[in-house]
């Protein structure tokens, strides 16, 4: 069974891992939004039919999310300390990264697959 020192460590980890790989994903969806101005949906598919814009947007909505929900993870560990609403607003961090990681995916996947 882990220790809780090392799932602190993993989390760490798994901190800077994704925060050292949003700095690319970021610059490619810069790059992407701005590309994308001004275009109709169908240029829109056309763009994320191809296979690398798409899974790059799906990396960097797991990516992004997982560092968004470890961040908030840590500010909820500091700043709330009444056991019951620590363990709400867990949930509700949980629930909230995870709600919006189904909406961007399921958005790109209709986008790449031209639905």
């Amino acid at each position: 069974m882990a220790h809780s020192g090392n799932k602190g460590t993993a989390t760490f980890i798994r901190q800077r891992i994704t925060g050292a790989l949003n700095i690319p994903l970021i610059g490619f969806f810069i790059w992407l939004i701005v590309s994308l101005q001004g275009a109709n949906r169908a240029q829109m598919v056309a763009t994320f039919s191809n296979p690398i814009v798409y899974i790059l947007a799906l990396v960097l909505i797991g990516s992004a999310l997982t560092h968004m929900r470890i961040g908030m993870n840590e500010i909820i560990e500091d700043y709330v300390h009444a056991p019951a609403l620590h363990n709400l607003a867990k949930l509700a961090n949980t629930v909230f990264t995870i709600a919006i990681g189904a909406v961007a995916v399921i958005a790109v996947l209709v986008l790449a697959f031209g639905g």
